[in-house]
């Protein structure tokens, strides 16, 4: 499922949906995948049952990625089983362990890490895809920051088996200098692309598709 994603160009991922309105526009403007974040101290998030109606509505349209920061078990196992996403995002502390217990059970996983502290282990090249964010401190992604991009570059050349997704700090103003920069396999905006936290701004979300191009 994750394949479908990933194209020749660039795949944009619009991280942070909460509203009904604001994932059906995504999915007719042709965005990639979209992010419902269901760690409970987010700006962002979206509980179980909100998202059982924005993300069944779309369902076979969009990639829904559910975000989880510590929380996936048995949560995500069970939002797969009722058909509310298709894949699981870990944005936490969570271990290989963690990222084969899903992918053992053919749940794509998309693994963040902070651009300080990438991987050193071998990854998964099958069903998984490494987001590299802003390092955010004690807290966990969402700074809507920029980072020194030539560590997501230099780990893409050195891994180019792993598909790789750039967050943090993309804007429409520097998305095609992060693509020409990074050559990701997808982008993943969340403050970028919107009005207030969880309200999607489609003027900018149309300025960046119109960047991966």
């Amino acid at each position: 499922m994750l394949d479908e994603f990933f194209s020749p160009q660039p795949s944009l991922k619009i991280c942070g949906v909460t509203h009904l309105d604001d994932a059906t526009k995504l999915a007719e403007l042709g965005v990639s995948a979209m992010g419902i974040n269901f760690w409970p101290r987010s700006k962002r998030y979206c509980s179980p049952k909100d998202a059982s109606i924005l993300a069944s509505h779309v369902a076979g349209d969009i990639l829904r990625v559910g975000v989880f920061v510590n929380n996936s078990r048995p949560l995500a196992a069970d939002l797969i089983d009722e058909c509310l996403i298709d894949v699981v995002q870990l944005h936490g502390d969570e271990t290989l362990e963690d990222i084969r217990f899903f992918l053992d059970q053919n749940i794509p996983v998309i693994r963040a890490v902070s651009a300080k502290h990438l991987p050193d282990y071998e990854l998964p090249s099958k069903n998984f895809a490494l987001l590299i964010d802003t390092p955010a401190g004690s807290d966990y992604g969402g700074t809507g920051k920029t980072f020194d991009w030539s560590l997501a570059r230099d780990f893409a050349h050195s891994n180019p088996q792993i598909p790789l997704i750039l967050a943090g700090g993309i804007t429409p103003d520097n998305a095609a200098e992060a693509i020409r920069a990074v050559h990701p396999a997808a982008l993943d905006v969340a403050s970028g692309a919107e009005l207030s936290p969880g309200l999607k701004d489609f003027d900018k979300v149309r300025a960046l598709l119109a960047s991966l191009s």
